[in-house]
């Protein structure tokens, strides 16, 4: 049986670790970021998929030392590690598209003519909504 509040801390621990916020965790091993509020509170219990996922995503974490805390984490020599997880926010520094080739690709997509008008109505409003969760309104 898993210690529930003892788990909370080795997953503090891991957090420490990869210097990451729990949110940015969550995402990482793509569960919901009140999963991970809900454990490391000591309210509900983490689950074999959970688990699981995280092992997976984190190489250095061992499946017995988060289970039960015995054995040791990092799993690796600490500059292996370290090193290791360095790659990882290279790879997604480099894999993340620059705002200049983001809107040069928006650009290639506009349609350059647009089907006429045959209902005879008119665009009152258009609302775009961004990922970040604000908007813009454009009226006519």
């Amino acid at each position: 049986m898993v210690n529930t509040e003892k788990f909370s801390s080795r997953l503090n621990k891991i957090l420490e670790y990869y210097d990451i916020s729990a949110a940015s965790f969550a995402d990482k091993i793509e569960v919901g970021r009140s999963s991970i509020s809900h454990i490391l509170s000591g309210r509900n219990k983490p689950s074999l998929d959970f688990v699981m996922k995280v092992v997976k995503n984190f190489p250095e974490v061992e499946l017995y030392w988060l289970l039960n805390g015995k054995g040791k984490f990092p799993s690796t020599p600490e500059s292996k590690s370290k090193t290791q997880s360095e790659n990882r926010e290279q790879e997604k520094t480099s894999s993340v598209p620059t705002r200049e080739n983001q809107i040069s690709e928006t650009i290639k997509e506009v349609p350059t003519s647009f089907p006429p008008n045959r209902s005879g109505k008119q665009i009152q409003k258009i609302v775009i909504f961004y990922t970040d969760g604000s908007f813009e309104a454009f009226e006519n």
